[in-house]
């Protein structure tokens, strides 16, 4: 089964990304990458240090000539800040008696931050692994670090691409009181016209609003969250499986989605307001047509039993407000035990237009891990293969009689 891991922290030399089981053959160009990770940087209301964290990219192994060649593969993003940070972020102990490293170690970026802001990972983290500063803390659970995330996703993209031919996008459904977008739904097509978009909405008059809220915001001293939809068209009947929790894609699904950093909620298809439904409203029934089984809805989003059905797939995630706070929110000083306000780090006013790309390099993830299960095969010419015949499999049973016709 394909797998992956991150490394590295926000300030740190570098976020390492690393996937592991890709098979053989699989396209995997630093273009490509550049592109995904320069979509994360896009939205309006993106912070100052946008403009600071550029993505250095070196690809370090498991590629050659422009193919990944079944070994390993490590992806380097290089911090072009680091030369600020290496006293701060050594991984060699420092010398305190020296003068210039005690200065560095006890002021401005090296000042202990004693004070964890709510709704981060700070006191929690502090409490947990005994640190007296969240400075340990905040470098690794910072979203930044998702950025290794969709260098791995990169991978997992190409996996889909190349053997399913399908494509992984998202756009964004709202941000703060904005009106939720209802429109047509998007496809593939859109990609551009959606990223073209500074909220990544797609349609005009979402966007609009979407800005107004976040100029608001922002003129207040405060941050947004919002919603994010991904969706994927194409897929396979039964990807996943009903036997096992663990094996359940809807599952899986909701939790990558939940992992990353803001994320607090996740609905797959009509997921919420399907409790609202009386059970002769809230399924996808099934009809027999000209191409076989047919569906006149898809509130299921593509996901029943935890198994993909063959429609859409279509997932939510919302998130909360970004955690640092400019105006500053109520906290207690943990070297003192008195009333403080939160330390505040460079952050964004909002970062859900982002966090719809890192959704998509989640669900990219996912379900390329589920495809590699079910068609698992050492180069992807052999996943192939076993993709069509399984294809072909499919098709035969839901002819229902119809060769004889012809």
């Amino acid at each position: 089964m394909l797998r992956w891991t991150t490394a590295g922290e926000s300030h740190g030399q570098a976020l390492i990304a690393m996937v592991e089981n890709a098979p053989a053959g699989l396209p995997v160009r630093k273009e490509e990458l550049a592109h995904q990770l320069a979509r994360r940087r896009l939205g309006y209301g993106r912070g100052a240090r946008m403009k600071f964290e550029a993505d250095e990219l070196t690809l370090l192994t498991g590629v050659v000539h422009g193919k990944s060649i079944g070994s390993p593969i490590a992806i380097e993003i290089g911090n072009t800040e680091w030369p600020k940070w290496t006293t701060i972020m050594s991984a060699e102990p420092v010398d305190l008696d020296d003068q210039e490293v005690a200065k560095a170690m006890s002021s401005g970026r090296g000042a202990s931050l004693t004070r964890p802001r709510p709704g981060h990972a700070d006191f929690a983290g502090m409490i947990k692994y005994g640190f007296d500063s969240a400075r340990p803390v905040l470098e690794r659970s910072s979203a930044r670090e998702t950025a290794a995330r969709v260098a791995a996703a990169t991978v997992a993209r190409s996996f889909l691409r190349e053997t399913l031919g399908v494509e992984v996008f998202s756009h964004v459904i709202s941000i703060g009181e904005s009106a939720p977008y209802a429109g047509p739904r998007p496809s593939f097509a859109d990609i551009e016209a959606i990223d073209a978009s500074p909220v990544r909405a797609y349609g005009k008059e979402a966007e609009a609003d979407m800005i107004a809220c976040i100029e608001a915001a922002k003129k207040d001293g405060d941050t947004l969250g919002g919603i994010v939809e991904v969706i994927v068209d194409g897929l396979p009947i039964g990807l996943g499986s009903h036997v096992s929790g663990e094996r359940r894609l809807d599952a899986r699904l909701a939790s990558a989605l939940m992992s990353i950093q803001s994320v607090k909620g996740v609905e797959v298809g009509d997921g919420f307001d399907e409790a609202r439904r009386r059970g002769s409203q809230a399924h996808d029934e099934m009809v027999l047509g000209a191409d076989g089984i047919e569906r006149s809805t898809n509130r299921a989003g593509g996901l029943e039993g935890g198994m993909t059905n063959g429609e859409q797939l279509r997932v939510r995630a919302a998130m909360k407000p970004i955690s640092t706070v400019p105006r500053a929110l109520k906290t207690v000083d943990m070297a003192t035990g008195e009333a403080a306000t939160g330390i505040h780090q460079r952050s964004d006013v909002c970062a859900v237009p982002a966090g719809g790309v890192v959704a998509e390099a989640m669900v990219a993830l996912t379900l390329a891990q589920a495809v590699s299960e079910k068609f698992g095969g050492d180069t992807v010419e052999e996943v192939r293969r076993n993709v069509d015949a399984y294809r072909a499999y499919t098709a035969e049973r839901l002819a229902f009689g119809r060769e004889e016709e012809h």
